[in-house]
């Protein structure tokens, strides 16, 4: 797999998750990195994945993938 570059402008790092947001849940999800790039989510390096925060009354949900463990 080619290695795909974090979303957050001017960052030269690789994403290595991905953070898609799911509205009518008021709920961020982030995970390991997506195979193929998808239009409506965004692929975070692992700082920027880190860092990572939501809008007040939002959760985030984190899912380990199995080589992160």
């Amino acid at each position: 797999m080619l290695s795909r570059p974090c979303s957050r402008v001017a960052c030269p790092r690789d994403a290595v998750q991905t953070l898609t947001y799911v509205y009518a849940d008021s709920m961020a999800v982030i995970g390991p990195l997506s195979l193929s790039h998808e239009p409506h989510s965004y692929d975070l390096c692992a700082i920027h994945a880190e860092r990572l925060s939501a809008p007040q009354g939002w959760q985030i949900v984190r899912h380990v993938g199995v080589t992160d463990a």
